[in-house]
């Protein structure tokens, strides 16, 4: 078997995730895939290191610029004396999108219907998305425009019949539990979590850096801990103060399967046990149980002709979403 073969699938992937929105890292996970000279040089990094964000923004964070041309990245990775492959060992990808919560908002308005929750995120970050409460949200519909809330708008286009609230989530408590938690005051820390953005993507990179003054105003409570293991007491310190609801958006991806899939026990375990609900969004292969529950989805695909992530509560699979938040399709 080709050892370079899931990489290659790998960068596929991605290229086409990144088609129509970011046509510099299109164009760069499409080449890599073809370049055996590069593929070898991401052979020689631990397998969950070889990931395209990490790379690309190691890279960048190097002085590869971006947007720019494919053989800027090559001549640097192949010519690196050591730092990018620093980078890359030392740092992670980590949640960066507030946009998300245009989406997921939905999902805990069908949880709270007007009651208050707590909210805990699970790889949490710097903990961006625990303050959905913060900003105002503008959901574009068949019918017309949905508007909640007050401050920095999220904007979606959405179809079918989303449970689109009229008010911002009533957040009683937030918390988060990350491997590596960001402390958002850590000026090198966010500016990492900058590089992560796509390069295109200014509007994204200015909701990053109003995302983190909304968290240095107000910073969570924040845990360093494994998710499989810290979770249970965190969900009953959250019951202290509302109702629980653990939420987790393009993280459970960076488990190994075997992890996913305890992840996915405890869980269900705990909501089966009234102890909290379960929100998640991830890529149609991660949860295969919560994508086999949805109408007009299958495993390791999103329909037939859109990529994006299944949006799940409590375990059953509600909607699809587009990992930046910019659209949702209720099931």
């Amino acid at each position: 078997m080709d050892p370079t073969a899931d990489t290659v699938e790998q960068y596929r992937e991605f290229a086409a995730d990144t088609r129509g929105y970011s046509p510099c890292f299109d164009d760069w996970a499409t080449r890599v895939a073809e370049d055996p000279e590069v593929l070898a040089w991401l052979g020689r990094l631990p397998r969950r290191k070889r990931q395209p964000n990490i790379v690309f923004a190691a890279a960048r964070w190097h002085g590869v610029p971006a947007p720019g041309p494919y053989d800027g990245l090559r001549d640097a990775l192949l010519g690196d004396d050591g730092r990018i492959v620093a980078t890359i060992r030392s740092r992670s990808t980590q949640t960066n999108e507030v946009g998300r919560l245009a989406t997921l908002v939905p999902a805990f308005a069908m949880i709270a219907g007007g009651d208050p929750v707590a909210l805990l995120e699970a790889g949490a970050s710097a903990g961006l998305n625990l303050y959905p409460d913060r900003y105002s949200y503008a959901w574009t519909t068949a019918d017309g425009v949905r508007r909640a809330g007050s401050g920095p708008e999220l904007a979606a286009e959405v179809a079918g019949s989303a449970p689109l609230p009229s008010s911002s989530p009533d957040v009683a408590w937030r918390g988060g539990i990350d491997l590596d938690p960001i402390d958002v005051s850590d000026d090198d820390r966010v500016a990492w979590l900058a590089t992560l953005v796509w390069p295109e993507h200014e509007e994204r990179r200015a909701r990053l850096a109003r995302a983190v003054e909304v968290a240095r105003a107000d910073p969570p409570a924040l845990v360093r801990g494994d998710l499989l293991e810290g979770l249970p007491a965190l969900v009953d310190e959250a019951g202290r103060h509302a109702v629980p609801v653990v939420f987790h958006s393009a993280v459970a991806a960076y488990l190994d399967p075997a992890d996913r899939e305890r992840f996915h026990d405890l869980m269900a375990g705990l909501v089966e046990a009234g102890r909290c609900h379960w929100v998640s969004n991830e890529a149609p292969h991660v949860l295969p149980r919560v994508t086999g529950t949805g109408t007009g989805t299958r495993t390791g695909a999103v329909a037939d002709d859109v990529r994006g992530f299944v949006l799940g509560v409590d375990g059953r699979a509600v909607a699809l979403a587009h990992g930046h938040g910019r659209w949702l399709r209720w099931l």
